[in-house]
């Protein structure tokens, strides 16, 4: 509780503590970097001395000493080009092949002029010869290592976000199926009431008809109920005919819609066997033709085809309405997205979710034109048999 309830504070305790620490390592990092340049820096110096001392010697002609020798010798790392008054050249730690190339030499040179402040190589106050270097090997390498470091605060910081999200859905998605099913309780108790005036009105001897109405939507009831009942829980699949299936949710739709619209339903002759949960299954063709309905804004002609090839089948539902833009063909599946003013945008996620996840199938808009309709299919498995 006390987690929860200074949840939020601790989070930004820590992004910041860690925010102060990688800037901490970087700045250091930055420090000993430009410490290690310093030292190279130095380090040339004295190779540079070194070299007057030579020539010195060989003018003199005098011993040259250990150490001038064993300084000029020691530099086995950084590149460097020394170029004489006269315009000739020596190199040392650059690749020999390349360094025959005049051209290749001249862009090195403006490259270590770059990174480092050439030194002057002078004796008796005369300038004899100029000292490029770059960079060594390890401070180059050195020069990346803060961006390693970000990219591995990056990632550390993206599979932070990543759990922190998916651990946000999951409380989510437990709520919503808590509510759910606290729903389908809620809905049972006034259902049951109905039921037992269903019963009395049989009695009563009312027209037969309008109970029979009665019975459908109280059906229709019940079906909604076991719908809200099996959410966050899996579904079980049984074996039933998907045109059976289909019909069913076609004749209940249609004789509760709008006379402007034209129903229109193509199916194959025999029984098409599949695994599917009945009522998961009509919730999906329920969403697809109240949608495609608000699309054609209650006027218009709607189409439902089923068609078999080999063990695929294919449930069509076309419509004459407004269309849907080409780059929102996925985007419509997604949790939150609706061209509706008072829409949640659940409908279709909730839609392929049932096909996708439970059944194993695909739905997606396989054609649609601004102002001509659009047509989205299931795709499911058929059975080989029934049970």
């Amino acid at each position: 509780m006390v987690f929860t309830k200074y949840g939020n504070a601790f989070r930004w305790i820590i992004i910041i503590a860690s925010f102060v620490v990688v800037s901490l390592i970087l700045w250091k990092t930055y420090e000993f970097f430009q410490h290690f340049k310093e030292e190279e820096r130095t380090k040339m110096e004295n190779w540079s001395f070194a070299q007057s001392d030579l020539l010195k010697t060989d003018n003199l002609n005098g011993d040259i000493g250990e150490l001038p020798l064993k300084v000029i010798t020691s530099n086995k790392t950084t590149p460097m080009i020394k170029v004489n008054t006269d315009g000739s050249f020596d190199f040392n730690n650059i690749d020999e092949d390349k360094a025959k190339d005049s051209a290749y030499i001249k862009k090195l040179i403006l490259k270590f002029e770059k990174e480092n402040t050439p030194i002057n190589v002078k004796i008796d106050g005369k300038l004899i010869s100029k000292i490029y270097y770059g960079n060594s090997p390890l401070l180059n390498k050195l020069k990346y290592y803060p961006l390693a470091l970000l990219l591995i605060v990056f990632l550390f910081g993206a599979v932070i976000f990543f759990f922190y999200s998916s651990n946000k859905n999951a409380t989510q998605n437990k709520l919503w199926s808590g509510m759910a099913k606290e729903t389908a309780h809620q809905i049972g108790t006034p259902l049951s009431s109905l039921i037992g005036w269903t019963e009395i009105l049989k009695s009563e001897h009312v027209n037969p008809d309008y109970i029979a109405e009665i019975e459908k939507d109280v059906d229709r009831l019940q079906t909604i109920t076991e719908r809200f009942s099996k959410i966050g829980s899996l579904p079980t699949l049984e074996v039933s005919d998907i045109i059976k299936e289909t019909i069913d949710s076609y004749d209940y739709l249609k004789a509760r819609s709008s006379n402007l619209i034209d129903f229109e339903i193509i199916i194959p002759d025999g029984d098409i066997p599949v695994n599917l949960n009945k009522q998961l299954y009509s919730w999906t063709i329920e969403n697809l033709v109240k949608n495609a309905i608000d699309a054609m804004k209650g006027r218009g002609k709607l189409i439902v085809e089923i068609s078999q090839l080999e063990d695929n089948v294919k449930i069509s539902i076309t419509d004459t309405g407004k269309g849907i833009p080409k780059k929102d063909f996925n985007k419509i599946f997604s949790p939150g997205y609706t061209t509706k003013k008072r829409g949640w945008g659940l409908g279709l996620s909730l839609t392929r979710r049932i096909i996708e996840d439970f059944h194993n199938g695909k739905i997606k808009v396989l054609q649609s034109q601004k102002d001509k309709g659009t047509t989205i299919q299931i795709s499911l498995k058929s059975a080989p048999y029934y049970v």
